[in-house]
């Protein structure tokens, strides 16, 4: 149901949500005593980054495909692999799948899948690891820290051994 103010009321002051001006409650010191002001502007978020992949993945006519992009995963992506057959009879086999469903494009591939990501390069898979554990992490994979002896900075790896267990 909407509520309007009756006219000639529009200089009165608001009343709280859901409650009629003349309902006794005074208003809620938390609001605006003004007319409601707009939200800010909130950035949207970001689901999809590109990579380059060290290597790059070869496919059966021998084209090289090295550019791609990863989307975020969902809590679905890091469960659903978990009933494949696969990854049950072999834990390692969780970044497979978990990459085949997160890997939206890679170079002129018109589609990425665990099949692909089973047959790339051992450094192309790591640097992929890495990847994921970055981009869903908010990119805080990574802390400074300082030496007590010397008070040498530098950067330690916080992230998880595999992907799903970080």
């Amino acid at each position: 149901m909407r509520r309007s103010a009756p006219k000639g009321a529009a200089a009165a002051a608001p009343a709280a949500p859901d409650l009629p001006a003349d309902s006794g409650f005074p208003a809620d010191p938390g609001l605006p005593a003004g007319p409601a002001e707009a939200p800010a502007r909130q950035e949207a978020l970001r689901t999809e980054f590109d990579f380059e992949l060290p290597r790059g993945y070869v496919d059966e006519s021998g084209t090289v495909h090295r550019s791609g992009t990863m989307r975020l995963a969902t809590a679905r992506d890091e469960l659903v692999p978990l009933r494949d057959v696969r990854v049950q009879e072999n834990p390692a086999y969780l970044s497979v799948v978990l990459l085949g469903r997160v890997i939206t494009r890679l170079g002129t591939l018109p589609m990425v899948h665990d099949g692909t990501v089973e047959n790339m390069f051992a450094s192309d898979l790591a640097f992929l690891q890495d990847f994921y554990r970055q981009i869903n992490a908010e990119g805080h994979t990574r802390a400074a820290v300082a030496c007590p002896h010397c008070e040498e900075s530098f950067e330690v790896e916080l992230a998880g051994s595999r992907l799903g267990e970080s």
